[in-house]
């Protein structure tokens, strides 16, 4: 049973971890997740006391990091390479995400247009409007 003042989603890049917490959570010492925000691997946010503050997505890198190091035996430049392309990656498939939207939205917009008819002397026919918001489709959303 779910408490009602809990939230039931936590967002993935709300800095809600201390660093000891994060450490334990990831299972490396508090000094290791140091060295890694000085080298810019994982970059927590700062408390108003300028403490550490990590998100979940922080402590998912973390682990990356950990596997990467651990497991496959890689250094941490290629850690650091491997960590920039995997942002990068998350960064593109966001800005597909956003585009996708809006070609949905611009598609919604062109089926209300080709909805607008008038009745003239030779019968059902496009509206005289329908150019002017054709044109404005094709100059982007936000001319309608």
């Amino acid at each position: 049973m779910s408490e009602p003042w809990l939230p039931q989603v936590i967002d993935p890049d709300a800095a809600i971890f201390t660093v000891s917490v994060a450490a334990n959570l990831t299972g490396m010492h508090p000094q290791t997740l140091r060295g890694y925000d000085r080298m810019g691997l994982v970059v927590p946010k700062r408390a108003k006391g300028r403490g550490r503050r990590y998100s979940p997505r922080d402590v998912t890198r973390l682990r990356l990091i950990q596997r990467l190091s651990q497991e496959e035996g890689i250094n941490l430049n290629g850690i650091r390479r491997i960590v920039g392309l995997e942002k990068e990656l998350d960064d593109m498939r966001q800005r597909v995400s956003e585009i996708t939207d809006l070609m949905r939205q611009m598609t919604d917009m062109q089926q209300q247009v080709q909805r607008i008819f008038t009745a003239g002397p030779t019968g059902v026919q496009p509206g005289r409007h329908r150019r002017e918001y054709l044109r404005a489709l094709e100059s982007g959303p936000t001319d309608l």
